[in-house]
């Protein structure tokens, strides 16, 4: 039997073991997008693309997101790379597109960094992704460089990882769309080499 005090420390303990495990510190990125990619009036280049892995640039590579209902606010980190997380769900959204990508010899590379890539959550998830992405040919000419961002927003549950993981898919989509969309960028992907 335990005693009143026993008793006390053992449920502190549990209590301690629970609010760490339900803590979401360096959780794997994943890719769960439930948004589509629009493309508007764009011809699909079929200029090989290749694309370099990003780099993250932010000043805390491990915060994603934070929640921020409660008086202290609960943290969200990975120790995943996210230029990379990047950089390939990008190209990804290319090859959906129908764009032409390759690992090497592209006539057009894409240069990156990840400016923002987080998630702040009150009543509702909302998420922005900024890189900053450089188009250069195969002289090393710069073809286009600028900002390209997205922002996504949604209602869930408190605090689920699925959650955020949607929400930061949704903006990194939301940026490629806006991306395809720009007359400028569409330039330097078909400009002849």
């Amino acid at each position: 039997m335990l005693s009143g005090r026993n008793f006390v420390v053992l449920v502190a303990v549990t209590l301690c073991a629970y609010e760490k495990a339900s803590r979401l510190e360096h959780v794997p990125l994943q890719w769960t997008p439930t948004s589509e990619l629009r493309l508007g009036a764009m011809e699909m280049s079929q200029t090989p693309i290749q694309f370099e892995p990003f780099q993250d640039i932010r000043n805390d590579k491990e915060a994603i997101g934070e929640n921020l209902e409660d008086a202290k606010p609960k943290a969200v980190t990975t120790t995943d790379d996210v230029g990379a997380f990047v950089s390939a769900h990008m190209r990804e959204l290319f090859d959906h597109a129908g764009l032409k990508t390759v690992d090497s010899n592209g006539a057009v590379t894409i240069k990156g960094e990840v400016k923002q890539f987080f998630v702040r959550e009150t009543s509702t998830y909302k998420s922005g992704v900024t890189v900053h992405l450089t188009v250069v040919g195969r002289d090393g000419q710069t073809l286009w460089s600028g900002l390209a961002s997205g922002e996504a927003k949604r209602f869930g549950r408190s605090y689920k990882i699925e959650n955020y993981y949607e929400v930061l898919s949704d903006a990194l989509v939301n940026t490629v769309s806006s991306m395809l969309q720009s007359a400028e960028f569409q330039k330097a992907l078909s400009a002849p080499r």
